[in-house]
């Protein structure tokens, strides 16, 4: 077996142990997920539009991601929703952002290992920058949005009668949690992948403009932004989905 296999079936059993049921839902959405990316490469690779594979394939893998990750249906469908919407607005601001950046493409440092080889292979490395951030922050705000889902809606079977203020104070409550653990798990993951990076601008004793005009900084540093954008606006729209369907139930009730 290799190590990657060893390593493979060492998670399935630690998940199994720690989550049951739930614990190998998750495990299936982690391999779904992968032949999913994979899938969309062979897409793409074979001339697909790059912007009608995302269109096809980030609700997939939210889908994938949110209802195998929680056994709850009813969290599973509001993050979803939300999970949607926030995607959907981003898309528009990673459009607007990766059109001025430019950062599409190779960067320098794969310069040598590209010498005599075209890059005119057919692909807008452009829409395939804007498919590659969509996808990035995919995972930080399904994360957010069931963990805020989660909370709010565990807090209303605990306390029914809970008035919607108070619903309100408390998801706020919840997400300046889930927003501190968001925020350094989306920085340390940028920092940690590229270290590297970071120790070759040391090395070769880059400026700090060329720092800020290097393409796979910029790409890695927008990312980060778009990430920490999509948990920020993900946070308040559950607490207002939330609030709505409580608010809609006490209605109800009263009538």
């Amino acid at each position: 077996m290799s190590t990657l296999g060893a390593l493979l079936l060492l998670l399935l059993i630690l998940i199994t142990i720690v989550g049951g049921k739930t614990g190998l839902k998750s495990y299936l959405s982690i391999v779904l997920n992968f032949a999913l990316i994979i899938l969309v490469a062979v897409l793409i690779g074979i001339g697909t539009n790059i912007l009608l594979v995302g269109v096809i394939f980030v609700p997939l893998k939210l889908l994938t991601i949110i209802y195998l990750g929680t056994h709850d249906n009813r969290v599973a469908k509001i993050s979803f929703l939300i999970a949607m919407a926030i995607s959907a607005g981003l898309f528009v601001l990673i459009l607007i952002l990766e059109y001025f950046a430019q950062a599409g493409g190779f960067g320098d440092q794969s310069g040598e290992e590209l010498v005599g080889l075209s890059l005119n292979i057919g692909i807008n490395y452009q829409d395939l920058g804007i498919l590659v951030a969509v996808f990035s922050t995919l995972g930080a705000i399904a994360e957010a949005a069931v963990a805020m889902s989660a909370g709010m809606l565990e807090l209303l079977v605990q306390k029914s009668d809970i008035s919607l203020a108070s619903l309100k104070r408390s998801g706020t409550k919840i997400g300046e949690d889930i927003l501190g653990t968001a925020l350094n798990t989306i920085l340390f993951g940028m920092f940690g992948s590229f270290l590297p990076l970071f120790i070759w601008f040391i090395r070769l004793h880059y400026s700090i403009g060329r720092v800020v005009n290097d393409k796979l900084f910029v790409s890695a540093a927008l990312i980060m932004v778009y990430s920490i954008v999509g948990v920020l606006l993900t946070i308040p729209a559950v607490i207002y989905a939330v609030g709505r369907k409580q608010k809609l139930a006490n209605e109800e009730r009263n009538n």
